[in-house]
């Protein structure tokens, strides 16, 4: 429980030096600060980071047990998500796919990282919800709207293009230099690789306090029509996928403490994508792991 609290206080604390960088300076300055960060984490810090958790981390851990739980999770929670959505509240598939999106999508990269770090004093579990995401969620959620595009707006650009962008992005390429690395078992000299990894663990303190700087201005909740949505999706990332994540966890890969600890708190992270359950989830992401740290922290 300790680490948890810690994990969530490192996060709260660079969102909020985030929160006061951005009323501390002019709206144009804190603008071009995001403008100039943004791509220097994507194209950097971010592929670098990957590098450097993959080759310190055993995949055989990762693909034999925490990929498949974070993807029979997600998948379950998303697939609930689109049912109750098209046909309890009646939304149109091309509405109801995306948010489903929200409900398997979760922020493993800036928050999910420090919690599972502090937390379970391992980053596998994160990095198992990462490359899932990578992977497979994203490449099959791309199929899906790609479909839904081409049937309203024939002539678009090809599925096999879209997935093959989604796919060859830095942060894959990052991940997939650090699984050789890993495979190969080579030792980088630590000449290189000290550097490597002080920039690679950059990448979340500058996220995160991006996502402080991004907070002011926001209007949440503005649209009332969809907020059965948000409650829907909120309801589904927060309590669902954790459930799942701890049966399949436990029943099915026979997960037991610390790891089984590690995959459940990692289902309950915030979500990535819809913009108004993204804001709900990451406001009650913290009781919702800390109600799981109080079950099932060793």
């Amino acid at each position: 429980m300790e680490g948890v609290l810690m994990g969530f206080g490192v996060v709260l604390v660079l969102i909020v030096i985030g929160i006061i960088v951005r009323l501390s300076l002019s709206k144009k300055v804190s603008t071009k600060i995001q403008e100039g960060l943004s791509p220097t984490i994507y194209y950097v810090t971010n592929p670098i980071l990957m590098v450097v958790l993959l080759a310190e981390t055993d995949l055989r851990q990762v693909i034999g047990v925490f990929v498949p739980v974070a993807l029979i999770s997600a998948f379950s929670g998303a697939a609930l998500f689109f049912l109750v959505s098209h046909f309890v509240l009646r939304r149109k598939v091309a509405e109801a796919v995306p948010a489903s999106m929200a409900s398997a999508y979760a922020n493993a990269g800036n928050i999910g990282l420090p919690i599972a770090l502090f937390s379970v004093s391992s980053a596998v579990p994160a990095i198992s919800v990462l490359a899932s995401q990578l992977l497979i969620i994203a490449p099959v959620y791309l199929t899906i709207f790609s479909f839904i595009s081409r049937s309203a707006q024939p002539g678009d650009t090809s599925t096999g293009k879209l997935i093959l962008k989604s796919v060859a992005n830095p942060v894959t390429i990052g991940a997939l230099v650090g699984a050789a690395l890993s495979l190969s078992q080579w030792q980088v000299p630590a000449v290189i690789w000290e550097p490597l990894d002080m920039l690679g663990h950059a990448s979340v303190p500058l996220l995160l306090m991006m996502f402080g700087m991004s907070l002011i201005g926001q209007t949440p909740f503005r649209t009332r029509e969809i907020l059965a949505d948000v409650v829907l999706g909120t309801l589904v990332k927060l309590a669902v996928l954790p459930v799942v994540a701890w049966l399949v966890g436990h029943f099915i890969f026979g997960l037991e403490g610390i790891d089984l600890f590690g995959v459940v708190v990692m289902a309950a992270l915030p979500t990535l994508a819809v913009r108004d359950i993204t804001f709900a989830t990451s406001l009650l992401a913290l009781p919702a792991i800390l109600v799981i740290g109080l079950l099932l922290a060793p």
